[in-house]
Formats: C-alpha cells, sequence, structure tokens
C-alpha cells in the first residue's frame, strides 16, 4: 500500500510541471475579503423572491432520484449480463451537467431537462449499487422459500427484507447527492438555487449569495426531518404535481436529435448546404472528422482532465490524511471535534463545483480553483469516513500515549487500507468533476464540450461526451483492479 501511495504521489508532482496553475486576477484578496463580509452579513430577504428556484431543486432532486432508482431496481435484476453492466458504467460515467446539455435540444431550458439529467446516471449509478448490495446480501433466507416460486416473489420475501436497510441507506446518500447536482444545474440556466447563486456572485452581491448558500446547507442539514422514508411517497407526489405543469416533450425533436442533429458533420454537410437536409456516409471523412477533433481538442482536453486529476486526488489524500484526527476521539476532546465535525458537514455538502466557481472569480480560470475544489470537498468526506472508520478501533493496553505516536504506530496503520479504498473510490468521482469543471474556462474536457455546444455543434459535443465517458470508464476499471490488487475494502473496521 505504501508503494502504490508514493507512486500516486510522485504522479502528482511529475503532473504539477505541466499544470496550469496561475493567479490570473489582480486583486484577488480584495475581492476575498468583500466576499468575508458578504458571508457575515448575509441578506436573508432575497430569498423571498427566489423561493419558486428552491422548490424546483428539491422537486428535481425527489423526481430524479426516484426516476433513476426505479430504474436502477430494474437494472439490477439484469447487472449480471455484460451488456447492462457496461451501459450501467456509460451512463454513470457521464457527469449531470453534460447530461442536461444532451437533453436541452431534446425538451428546451425546462424542468423536465434537470429531471431526466439527473435520472438518467443515477439509474446506471443505483442499479450497480443495488446489483451489488444484492449479490452481498445474506442468501439463506432464500433456503426456505418454496421451490416453484416466482422470482419476484422470492426477491419480495427472501431478499428484500435483508438488503432494505442497506438500500434505503444509500437511496438516501444518493438523494442528497441529488441536491447538490439539481442546485449546480442552475449554473446552465435551470431554474435552480444555481442559477441565483451565480447571479448574485457575478454582480457581486455577495450578502445575497451567502443566505441562498446558508439556505441550501439548511435544505441539507433539514433533510432527515422532512424526507423520511415512511411518508416520502408524498413529498415526490408533490415534487411531480408541482413540476407537472411545465413538462415538455416533442418526439420530433427526439427524431430530429438522433437522426440528423448528433450525426457527424460530414454526413450532414452536403444536405445542410444545398438545403434538403439529406444524410450521405462518406466513411473517410467521418473517420477523418473524428480523428482531427480527437487530436486538436480530445488529447489535450484528456491530458488537462488527468493532470487536474492527479494532483487533486494526492492532495485529497493528503488534506484527508492530516485532518481527520481533529475528528477523532482518540485525538481530541468532544468541543473540537464538534466544531471541526461542523467544518467537515459545510466544506463536503458544497459543490466542487460551487466551490471552483467561486475560487475562479478569485484567482482566475487556471487549474488552481479545481485542485482546490475538488481537493476540498472530496478530502472533508475522507477525513469524515476515515475519522469514522477510527473511532471504531479499539485501542490495545500497550498503545502510545503520545498523540503522534498513537496516530502514526497505532490507528493511521489500522484505518490505512479503509482510506486508499475510500480514496480510489472517489478517483473516478473526481476525474467527471475534473472534466465538467472546463465549463469555467478550465482547459479540461468539459472546456471543449462547452464551446461546442456554444457553436451549436452537437456532433462534436456528443463525440467528446463519449470520450469522457470512456476516459471515466477506464479510471474506475482501474481503480477497481488496484483495490482487487491491494485487498483493501472500504468496509468500516471493528472493534474486536
Amino acid at each position: 500500500m505504501l508503494r502504490t501511495s508514493l507512486a500516486f504521489v510522485a504522479v502528482a508532482l511529475a503532473a504539477l510541471c505541466f499544470a496550469d496553475l496561475e493567479i490570473t486576477t489582480l486583486h484577488p484578496w480584495v475581492e476575498l475579503a468583500r466576499m468575508a463580509g458578504g458571508m457575515a452579513t448575509p441578506d436573508f430577504s432575497s430569498l423571498l423572491a427566489i423561493w419558486r428556484a428552491l422548490i424546483n431543486t428539491i422537486a428535481f432532486a425527489l423526481c430524479g432520484t426516484f426516476l433513476g432508482a426505479v430504474a436502477g431496481i430494474v437494472l439490477a435484476f439484469f447487472f449480471e449480463y455484460t451488456p447492462v453492466r457496461l451501459f450501467c458504467a456509460f451512463i454513470r460515467a457521464i457527469h449531470e451537467i453534460f447530461w442536461a446539455f444532451i437533453f436541452l435540444p431534446l425538451v428546451g431550458l425546462n424542468p423536465t431537462c434537470g429531471v431526466l439529467a439527473i435520472a438518467v446516471p443515477y439509474a446506471g449509478i443505483f442499479g450497480k449499487v443495488y446489483a451489488e448490495i444484492l449479490q452481498e446480501s445474506d442468501r439463506r433466507p432464500l433456503q426456505g422459500i418454496p421451490a416453484g416460486t416466482s422470482a419476484l416473489h422470492r426477491f419480495l420475501y427472501g431478499s428484500l427484507p435483508v438488503i432494505y436497510q442497506d438500500a434505503r441507506h444509500y437511496t438516501a446518500y444518493r438523494f442528497e447527492c441529488a441536491l447538490r447536482s439539481s442546485a449546480i444545474l442552475g449554473f446552465i440556466g435551470l431554474p435552480t438555487l444555481g442559477f441565483h447563486l451565480e447571479t448574485a456572485f457575478r454582480e457581486g452581491l455577495y450578502a445575497e449569495a451567502a443566505a441562498i448558500l446558508y439556505a441550501f446547507y439548511l435544505l441539507i442539514a433539514s433533510i432527515k426531518y422532512w424526507a423520511k422514508p415512511r411518508f416520502i411517497a408524498i413529498p415526490i407526489g408533490l415534487a411531480f404535481l408541482f413540476l407537472s405543469k411545465e413538462i415538455y416533450f416533442s418526439m420530433d425533436n427526439v427524431l430530429r436529435f438522433f437522426t440528423y442533429d448528433i450525426l457527424p458533420w460530414p454526413m450532414r454537410r452536403d444536405g445542410m448546404l444545398d438545403g434538403t437536409r439529406a444524410i450521405a456516409y462518406p466513411w473517410k471523412e467521418v473517420a477523418a472528422w473524428a480523428v482531427t477533433i480527437f487530436k486538436q481538442e480530445g488529447l489535450e482536453g484528456i491530458w488537462n482532465t488527468v493532470v487536474l486529476t492527479q494532483i487533486a486526488m494526492a492532495f485529497t489524500g493528503v488534506l484527508a490524511v492530516a485532518s481527520f484526527p481533529l475528528a477523532c476521539v482518540h485525538f481530541s476532546g468532544r468541543i473540537r471535534r464538534r466544531l471541526f465535525h461542523g467544518l467537515l458537514i459545510v466544506v463536503r455538502t458544497t459543490p466542487e463545483y460551487i466551490l471552483a466557481y467561486i475560487l475562479v472569480q478569485l484567482w482566475g480560470p487556471s487549474m488552481l480553483p479545481a485542485i482546490f475544489a475538488i481537493a476540498l470537498h472530496n478530502g472533508a468526506i475522507l477525513s469524515y469516513l476515515s475519522s469514522q472508520n477510527a473511532d471504531l478501533v479499539a485501542l490495545r493496553i500497550d498503545a502510545p500515549q503520545k498523540r503522534n505516536n498513537r496516530y502514526m504506530y497505532e490507528i493511521l496503520p489500522r484505518v490505512y487500507g479503509q482510506f486508499l479504498a475510500f480514496l480510489f473510490y472517489r478517483w473516478e468521482v473526481m476525474m467527471r468533476e475534473s472534466a465538467i469543471l472546463g465549463i469555467l474556462g478550465i482547459y479540461s474536457l468539459g472546456f471543449f464540450i462547452d464551446s461546442a455546444i456554444a457553436d451549436n455543434q452537437l456532433d462534436k459535443a456528443i463525440l467528446l461526451i463519449c470520450i469522457t465517458a470512456l476516459l471515466n470508464m477506464g479510471i474506475d476499471t482501474i481503480s477497481q483492479v488496484i483495490r482487487r490488487r491491494l485487498k483493501i475494502s472500504a468496509k468500516l473496521v471493528t472493534s474486536t
């Protein structure tokens, strides 16, 4: 494990030589002082004007999570088949914002786009996770079910009672993630909190921005009070009812999108020029078109995305390893633990995109804001998980009394395997975020995708999105191979 860790640190140090870490703003500290002043004096009166955006944020998340979970249940039953596994891997490898870009030409800038942008990747995520929960569940109750019982009844009476708690907990966690995704969809124009947050930051209205952020934190913190599993059908029904008046779907748009708009330009060029909209099949020109885009934009986007991800991953690991003792019972008192836990909640609740957007306003569009945003968000998550893991460690009678020695020789060696597992699980997530942050002007894959969409080149955008998905699928595969070779698991240690 040490060699693997050092290898990733070495890769990150090498990547630093190629990273764009320039600060391009003239007076970042002046702007930071204004932001701090706004955070200290939030204008909560501004929330009265954006109540609908708050409801939209909740409704998008509820409807997207529900549809994704239903589709995920179906996919989980067939997850053993390779085409289903690959399909789930592909759709979950594409970020929600990229899915929103795909659905925009189909349904327009309305709630249908936001709900589908969340539901589609979440279907792939739920399919994989539900299948893994089912595969790892206790199979003994199935032995008591009579032979000849249908597969549905075997699941309902033999498997569902066993996996219900794990599936419920994961679905609740994924709903919290959906709220974050719903919020950031506002940054591309959808009517959620992110739209008003971007407007406030862009206009320098930091008191209003602070009020929106605090409202978002309160929304996340209050989930356990208003999203109880026993009554969750009520808010889900209300969410669909609330959005139903704005649902838009056109089969003509769907057919035109899949049969014309996303076809490579060489196939459409002659028909566009002569006005007939005819489609040709010059396969050599199509291949040359794809190769040109890959060489001119794909390779640069992949390189910058990988460089950004590897630096952020190493930074995340160092940050988490150094900080988790502050939240651990073996190193910190109750007051300090509670304060640090509060800080971790705020940082991990704030989406990377919002953190990066704020830092871009301070430092300009280089890799530096993206690295800090990804590392802070994921470092807070890993610090929390590692501290929870470390709290379960039962100290030996002869455990070192000095905190430094206890950390180095007792706690860290016993939780480091799980920590690496957590880190490698987040690797693919960091890659997705590195790609999407290109929308903020950083030269990752997202930058070229956003530029293609702005130029109405949907064919190029779809090609680059597919490249992004394949890159993320590759990273996920490498992560799984490394975890298997190291024989590490993210399961919590026991106190025995």
